[in-house]
């Protein structure tokens, strides 16, 4: 009996770890998830299955054509569902921490809403505010999942904060200001997508030859925001590697993730203009989607730590690993 109870601690360790690997999984999951959505809008098979849940009243359709793409999006879809309640469900079992159950529960929220958005997108024919919507919502539920990797992680237990000078241009704000951007610039490249205004403006660095394009019909409009969002987010981006290169080097945990960052700004830009080159070609155009998500997904990571190690007292929530664990054995005993 003794015996079994001091095996208790390292077995709830495990279980807290392999609740945090099992998130990563979730997180992969979703991340293909994405990248199929984009073959389904880069290929224009996004109603080459006319009818949902079902597709042409069956489970499993001939996969054949636009319907591999989208019966194929949609069973990545399911498993992505699959994924999402089991990590609820785990999290609920075995997490203490307030905010992580939050997150679990929200993220579980979000894939419903996002599943029947996605039902709507094809049951209405693609209407522009639903479908974007339904873009919108992936990259959200895919910051949640990543942002449960986070809290999941033994970084965000073990990490003690730093001394900072109160800065307006902190480390952690200027993190925060470049993920809305970020977001902000997905959102408006959805509207682009979904608008078929991806080729509105059809040179690059230019504009028909100018800056500034010499009319603005509303998808010229639409492609050339894009194209001054890209401008803003790399500045933001390229501020706050900076300043991670400046104050914080000897920090790894920033350190490395500021690198990821600062590459993945520089593919994003090479296949934002290759997609216009190549008159958008299906490989490009789904990496540049795809490739957006994970630069979103690195700039929160970034974020959440420079907040955990520079802004504790917004964190005092926090339930440190080892009284985690404690309530996690009162309630086996209980």
């Amino acid at each position: 009996m003794w015996s079994n109870r001091a095996n208790e601690p390292s077995r709830t360790a495990d279980s807290l770890e392999a609740l945090h690997r099992f998130a990563l999984l979730t997180a992969c999951a979703t991340f293909a998830l994405i990248f199929v959505g984009g073959l389904v809008t880069s290929t224009g098979s996004a109603l080459a299955v006319p009818d949902w849940p079902l597709s042409f009243g069956r489970f499993f359709p001939k996969m054949v054509g636009g319907v591999l793409y989208e019966h194929g999006h949609r069973m990545v879809a399911a498993l992505v569902t699959l994924l999402t309640l089991g990590l609820m469900v785990w999290t609920l079992r075995v997490e203490s921490r307030r905010y992580a159950r939050l997150i679990a529960v929200g993220a579980f929220c979000l894939i419903v809403i996002q599943a029947v958005l996605g039902g709507l997108t094809v049951l209405l024919k693609l209407p522009l505010a639903i479908a974007v919507a339904h873009a919108a919502c992936a990259q959200a539920f895919f910051c949640l999942v990543v942002a449960f990797c986070v809290v999941t992680s033994q970084y965000w237990q073990k990490a003690r904060a730093i001394a900072t000078q109160g800065s307006p241009f902190s480390l952690p704000k200027l993190a925060l200001l470049t993920t809305i951007f970020v977001y902000a610039q997905i959102l408006i490249g959805a509207v682009m997508r979904h608008m078929g205004a991806g080729l509105a403006i059809p040179d690059f660095p230019l504009s028909f030859g100018h800056i500034v394009p010499p009319v603005f019909p509303t998808p010229v409009a639409i492609n050339f925001a894009h194209r001054v969002g890209a401008l803003l987010v790399a500045t933001l981006v390229t501020l706050t590697v900076v300043r991670v290169l400046r104050f914080h080097r000897d920090q790894p945990e920033l350190f490395r993730i500021s690198l990821l960052l600062g590459g993945l700004l520089v593919v994003q830009l090479g296949l934002g203009a290759t997609t216009v080159w190549s008159m958008r070609a299906v490989i490009p155009t789904t990496a540049h989607v795809a490739v957006g998500a994970a630069l979103l997904a690195t700039s929160l990571v970034l974020t959440m730590r420079a907040f955990r190690l520079m802004s504790p007292v917004r964190l005092q929530g926090a339930v440190p690993l080892q009284a985690q664990m404690q309530r996690v054995q009162g309630r086996v005993r209980a």
